[in-house]
């Protein structure tokens, strides 16, 4: 390539030289040996240029993203041709910049020039960019009617199609393609490709069968956009049948439709299948390893997620705005606030961090992790916001109770106009309202989202807000919502009324609640310990005991609770009255301690909560020895001070527990966040970020 540069610089001025040193600065992607071409061009043939050199030098600067050296090239020559034309509508097409390729489509109409098979591709694709509902494609298809090429070219006539499917005139669209005369294996990839990307999966299964029974034959493109098909309808028997006859068709061996693969089978939830595809592949690139991230995260595998992402920085891969976000997700999913933190860092030193995805991953992190200061400034700061930005951040407040903060951005929402809400959104919202003891506000939501939004109550908004309103002791209101709902009511539903009926003592409209669940899903351990848990607080044992009983002879295993801490990258695990653990006697000595400390400040240990039927005393020691207890002291006595300490739990954390890492938080004057199975709670000065309304 630099020698064809080179030698235009020092041989005569031979046209043929000057284009092929103009090409070879296209192909090495090298404004600087373009430049030194046309300045060499400029010396020799100067001032007059040849058409031919002149519809070089647009090509040129197009192809080579410079778009101000290429109009300036486009209007220095005296007699443009159709060639220059084309040029520059084409290359301004493919960089994103319709308004300049249509309006010189529109100048060289002025001139009297006919655009020509290569002219009206390049023109349609601008056309796709306008707004839906533009007339400017289909005043081109009118052109390119008048003038021969449609629907008869197939090149031209695949454009037209390409375009009507992206500006959403899929009518227009499927008249054109019935009538085209003969439709290639290109027409069929438009159709194919553009119901995947428009969310229409059964429509790319039927073309691509269409396609067969015309006898044409797939190429890499349709096996790509059959499996994203599959992926989307998660028609997994037929996407494993599609992936044995591209082996036989020999497309095992192209990386994009392996990486297809790799996409289909994690989101088909078969993280194993889709790692065995990746590790059959003889050649990866960042889309591969892209794609095995994601698969793993979206199966809820954060730890092998998050090694893939090592995995791929390992191998040489730089880090992607897909990669990066899809690792992010992990760390929410894993509350890894460190690594979360380091791949912060990543991005920013990728200079990616502005970017729309990873920006929308990072609060959905840092909000996942109770980090909503940093989830706000991420958010304030991003110049561009999509509907995933807004219901991360939405979703901070509602992991938090924020509900305040969290109607202030949903209504900053609606007035932006940026998005409209989702289904997603409204139950971040009516959840924070939850939270947060906005019953009013989030019930009111509830009944009008059909009016205001067009957004049909689905099963996660009726357990959003019989949470709602179990949590404000209307468990009744809350029961005839269930009763009046048009589908069957979900596991979450009457989970949510169980654990406000064992809020509030109902315990008769609780056991109605856990009747339900048995029969929905009799092995979970979960709600029978919840009706028993129940029946304990209000001091009914015998039907306490009865329930334990039940679950031992049907071979029901309570899942024990477990709370733990992070602490120089070794996670401690504890659970009730543990023994096990190294510092077991220091632990025990703190607790001790601060006992002695918290009584003497005004705590009275709340013995309602140890469910087995003891002696007070024996009650309040039994209180005491609770996981999340160990795990704090653990953490005052490992973290130094002024690290916040950060307490996981699989469990609800009890009131008795709540209470107590209140008074310690003042007491030894640290910041405690609890992440229990429902909600971030952060202690501070005898005060909890939750209200007691929890």
């Amino acid at each position: 390539m630099r020698r064809a540069a080179a030698a235009a610089a020092v041989a005569p001025a031979d046209p043929q030289l000057l284009a092929a040193a103009f090409e070879s600065a296209i192909a090495s992607r090298s404004p600087r040996l373009g430049r030194a071409a046309h300045a060499r061009a400029l010396r020799l043939i100067a001032p007059a240029l040849s058409p031919f050199i002149c519809a070089h030098l647009v090509n040129l600067y197009s192809k080579l993203d410079l778009p101000a050296a290429a109009a300036a090239a486009l209007a220095s020559d005296p007699h443009p041709t159709v060639v220059s034309y084309t040029a520059f509508i084409s290359g301004a097409a493919q960089h994103g910049r319709p308004l300049p390729a249509l309006s010189a489509f529109a100048g060289m109409l002025r001139l009297g020039l006919r655009p020509n098979d290569f002219t009206f591709p390049s023109a349609f694709k601008a056309a796709a960019s306008a707004p839906p509902r533009s007339t400017i494609g289909p005043q081109i298809h009118s052109l390119a009617i008048r003038f021969g090429y449609l629907p008869v070219d197939p090149f031209v006539s695949c454009a037209a199609l390409d375009m009507y499917f992206k500006t959403g005139r899929l009518k227009l669209a499927r008249h054109l393609f019935g009538e085209m005369p003969n439709r290639n294996v290109v027409a069929w990839n438009a159709v194919m490709t553009n119901a995947v990307l428009d969310g229409r999966p059964l429509e790319t299964i039927e073309a691509y069968f269409g396609l067969r029974e015309a006898g044409g034959l797939p190429n890499v493109v349709s096996a790509c956009a059959f499996f994203n098909a599959c992926a989307g309808a998660m028609y997994l028997s037929l996407g494993e049948q599609f992936h044995g006859f591209v082996v036989k068709c020999g497309f095992e061996m192209d990386v994009s439709v392996l990486n297809s693969m790799v996409d289909f089978y994690g989101k088909c939830r078969c993280a194993g299948k889709a790692r065995a595809v990746f590790d059959g592949m003889g050649v990866r690139n960042s889309v591969s390893w892209c794609s095995m991230v994601a698969a793993y995260a979206q199966n809820g595998a954060e730890e092998e997620a998050f090694a893939a992402y090592l995995g791929a920085r390992r191998s040489g891969e730089e880090p992607t705005d897909f990669m990066v976000s899809s690792a992010l997700t992990t760390c929410a999913g894993l509350l890894g606030l460190h690594l979360g933190r380091a791949l912060h860092a990543v991005a920013v030193r990728s200079c990616i961090d502005a970017n729309i995805f990873v920006a929308s991953a990072l609060v959905d992190m840092y909000g996942k992790c109770g980090c909503v200061e940093d989830a706000e400034q991420i958010f304030y700061e991003t110049p561009q916001r999509n509907l995933v930005t807004w219901n991360a951040m939405i979703g901070g407040y509602a992991h938090i109770g924020d509900a305040q903060n969290a109607l202030l951005v949903f209504d900053d929402m609606i007035r932006s106009g940026e998005t409209a809400p989702n289904y997603i959104t409204l139950v971040n919202v009516i959840t924070s309202c939850s939270r947060g003891g906005l019953t009013k506000d989030g019930y009111e939501l509830f009944e009008t989202m059909r009016e205001r939004f067009g957004i049909e109550p689905r099963t996660e908004h009726y357990a959003c807000v019989v949470d709602l309103l179990g949590r404000a002791g209307m468990e009744e209101q809350a029961y005839e919502v269930i009763q009046g709902m048009p589908m069957r009511p979900s596991i979450s539903v009457w989970g949510a009324l169980l654990g406000a009926c064992k809020m509030h003592g109902k315990t008769e409209l609780g056991r109605i609640a856990a009747e339900k669940l048995f029969e929905l899903d009799p092995q979970d351990s979960g709600n029978h310990v919840l009706l028993s848990n129940m029946f304990a607080s209000a001091g009914r044992w015998a039907e306490a005991t009865d329930i334990r009983k039940e679950m031992k002879n049907v071979g029901i295993k309570k899942d024990p609770g477990c709370s733990w801490v992070t602490w120089k990258n070794v996670v401690h695990v504890f659970r009730a009255k543990d023994t096990k653990h190294e510092m077991y006697n220091e632990i025990q000595a703190l607790l001790s301690k601060l006992r002695k400390q918290m009584q003497a400040a005004g705590y009275m240990p709340d013995t309602q909560y140890s469910l087995y039927d003891l002696e007070e005393e024996e009650k309040e020691s039994e209180v005491f020895q609770h996981s999340e207890k160990l795990a704090l002291a653990f953490g005052l006595i490992c973290i130094p001070p002024g690290v916040p300490i950060r307490i996981m739990k699989n469990l609800r954390i009890c009131v008795d527990c709540h209470r107590a890492f209140k008074f310690i938080s003042g007491i030894v004057g640290r910041e405690i966040i609890v992440r229990d199975n429902n909600r971030f709670h952060h202690f501070k000065q005898y005060q909890c970020s939750c209200g007691d309304y929890w």
